[in-house]
């Protein structure tokens, strides 16, 4: 994403390439950046401008322990806020990727400081985050420090103490049962309610 005179500007090459990825066509790419420049003027989606989106997208969930684990998944290059090509790229994958790549996306939901795998105290801390939107279902689920241990145990195939993108999609499409519950909550979070 370019900018001119300070405005953010979203050049042909990038509204083709978004084009392509996405299903959209170039014109309705175009239209979705400029309402996301409308919402947004600098171009740039701040924490608390996604707050808002996510208390509108979960009006009935408890979203605000998660907001920030979600933030991650968008902001691929950590610097903080959004930009229209991150919101973009996330918002296909979760619409039309493969299971594989809406799974490689939700790992950075469980890789708290983004360093590439997953230990078992982030896991626990995100367990302890989700809680509220495991619980709601099932109030007599299993402990935080069970479901952690758990799903620990299932994804970390080689036992090192440290969980990999690939050992992480590996265990949710091996249908191992924590690990699929966490992530299915993670995709219930960008799934609209039909009720």
């Amino acid at each position: 994403m370019g900018s001119k005179n300070g405005k953010p500007v979203l050049t042909e090459e990038q509204a083709e390439a978004l084009a392509a990825s996405s299903g959209l066509d170039a014109t309705q790419v175009r239209e979705q950046f400029d309402a996301f420049v409308a919402e947004h003027p600098n171009g740039k989606m701040k924490k608390k401008d996604f707050r808002e989106m996510m208390q509108k997208a979960m009006p009935k969930k408890d979203a605000s322990k998660m907001e920030g684990h979600v933030f991650r998944i968008y902001d691929t290059n950590n610097d903080g806020v959004i930009d229209f090509v991150e919101f973009m790229v996330v918002f296909y994958i979760m619409s039309d990727g493969t299971p594989q790549e809406v799974l490689s996306k939700i790992f950075r939901v469980f890789d708290v400081n983004s360093d590439g795998t997953i230990n078992k105290k982030e896991l626990t801390r995100l367990i302890k985050d989700m809680y509220g939107l495991i619980n709601s279902d099932n109030p007599e689920q299993a402990s935080k420090e069970f479901i952690a241990a758990s799903a620990f145990t299932e994804m970390d195939k080689d036992a090192d103490g440290k969980i990999t993108n690939e050992e992480f999609v590996n265990a949710c499409l091996g249908q191992e049962q924590f690990s699929k519950m966490l992530a299915l909550k993670i995709i219930d979070i960008f799934v609209e309610d039909d009720a």
